[in-house]
């Protein structure tokens, strides 16, 4: 992609018409065009799975209507709280791509302590109106449970 002509600082936005300048408009359309052509959020989960200790069943990640297109799905998970003895999360992305539904786990996440991550993202294609899911598979054991953050981002890839 062309990179965007530098702002036209030199000319006047408008004429004495009250018409915008050439060079302004066309820096304008570069704009526009260069932001119609990157990815963008078009929802999160963010800061609503924190301190869990528990499995979420699959959940519709929450967004606009979705046109069948290309996404790509981001997630960040990292244990809060180590449980005392062990534990176990994994991540799972949902979605329907030509009527076919569709699944991506993660690797189980065992490392059992606050420096435990996992992150990831995934291209998918969806179909019209089709939600986006997302859900945990947990595992804890002994005396102390093993709290979790999860963060997700939806981008829409421009076609």
């Amino acid at each position: 992609m062309a990179a965007i002509s530098p702002i036209p600082a030199d000319t006047a936005l408008a004429l004495p018409t009250g018409v915008i300048a050439h060079a302004w408009y066309q820096y304008f359309l570069q704009s526009q065009d260069r932001l119609n052509a990157n990815p963008y959020i078009l929802g999160t989960v963010f800061d609503s799975v924190t301190g869990q200790s528990a499995a979420i069943g699959t959940t519709s990640i929450p967004l606009p209507t979705l046109e069948t297109g290309l996404y790509r799905v981001s997630t960040y998970a990292r244990i809060t709280q180590a449980a005392s003895t062990s534990s176990s999360l994994t991540v799972t992305l949902g979605w329907t791509d030509g009527t076919v539904a569709c699944t991506y786990s993660g690797a189980a996440m065992t490392g059992n302590t606050t420096a435990t991550t996992q992150s990831g993202s995934l291209m998918i294609r969806n179909d019209h109106l089709s939600p986006l899911t997302y859900s945990t598979a947990y595992a804890s054991s002994g005396g102390t449970v093993m709290q979790y953050r999860l963060d997700i981002a939806v981008e829409q890839i421009p076609t």
